[in-house]
């Protein structure tokens, strides 16, 4: 009596159909940790040398930091910004992303750049397949606006708007869910990336991508707690990406690029210094793991429903 009064079927609306079948079951994820300066050149040719390594060491997916092409600051981000829909001369970053994806035939999350579209400033990540066509465009959703006394005040939202739309994108390395930074901490944003996919709209994420740059105040405490907790909650992996520490930056970032499996477990992470870590994903594990703590038949949708409105509305 009591099993059936859960009725999972009815935890998320709309309801979930099967989980999409990646398109291949183990692969090798490249994350590059790169100190930043304030030379974009140098930022730009110093990312595509990195890429380079990654793909060399067998990486067939490679994700950037946060705010890898200058300086995180709100001062910095106008500076900085480019026109990702305008490509080109305009967008130097992108384009070298999308060159070295096409060259290299591997799929890259480009961590994330300031975007300039018309009046608007937004931390964008960028996603390229093989091909070097650009297939997905994430803006952060959630600003990063923090302020404690003594230890860390920053407000994203005095230059940057946010995003309006998750982004979840079929890539070569499976379906892939992107948040940036901050978006990390919201576990609402990831369970509809996990939540099985509708026939008319994707969700059902193999894989949860998050670039950042945690500080530290807030990294030691939360930064690999909060991929252990979205990974767990969901159960499927999730890679995170972080600049190199400076201490001399003005904002100075935690580091600790990691990636986590789907029962929560740390399966390669690095210090703070300039790293390349390269780690093996096995997608068979997230139907094993899913199989052994059967989440998804326990959720009880008699008490709490996720609605997906995005989702909602396109049917």
């Amino acid at each position: 009596m009591a099993s059936a009064a859960c009725k999972p079927e009815q935890a998320r609306v709309p309801p979930a159909v099967p989980l999409p079948t990646p398109p291949l079951t183990k692969f090798k994820v490249g994350l590059c940790q790169l100190a930043v300066t304030a030379d974009k050149e140098r930022n730009i040719a110093h990312a595509r040398k990195a890429i380079e390594e990654a793909a060399q060491k067998g990486a067939q997916l490679v994700l950037l930091p946060e705010i890898w092409n200058g300086p995180y600051s709100n001062s910095s981000f106008p500076v900085f910004a480019e026109d990702i829909d305008a490509g080109g001369e305009l967008s130097p970053s992108t384009a070298m992303l999308s060159e070295v994806s096409r060259r290299l035939k591997i799929t890259i999350v480009g961590g994330s750049i300031s975007e300039r579209s018309g009046d608007h400033l937004y931390n964008t990540c960028c996603v390229f397949n093989t091909e070097g066509k650009l297939i997905a465009k994430h803006r952060k959703i959630h600003l990063f606006d923090i302020d404690i006394p003594g230890k860390i005040t920053f407000q994203e939202s005095k230059t940057l708007t946010p995003g309006e739309t998750p982004t979840i994108v079929d890539t070569e390395v499976g379906r892939v869910g992107i948040g940036i930074c901050y978006d990390m901490r919201f576990q609402e944003l990831a369970m509809l990336y996990a939540a099985r996919a509708s026939l008319s709209s994707l969700r059902g994420a193999h894989l949860l991508c998050y670039p950042g740059a945690f500080n530290m105040t807030t990294g030691p405490l939360h930064w690999e707690l909060l991929q252990r907790s979205r990974a767990t909650d969901n159960q499927l992996y999730v890679a995170t990406c972080s600049p190199a520490r400076d201490a001399e930056a003005g904002y100075v970032a935690w580091g600790h690029s990691t990636l986590v499996g789907p029962f929560g477990e740390v399966l390669a992470t690095t210090e703070h210094e300039e790293a390349i870590i390269i780690s093996e994903i096995d997608y068979s594990l997230v139907e094993m793991r899913r199989t052994y703590l059967p989440l998804q038949k326990q959720r009880r949708g008699d008490l709490y429903q996720l609605v997906d409105v995005q989702r909602l509305n396109s049917q």
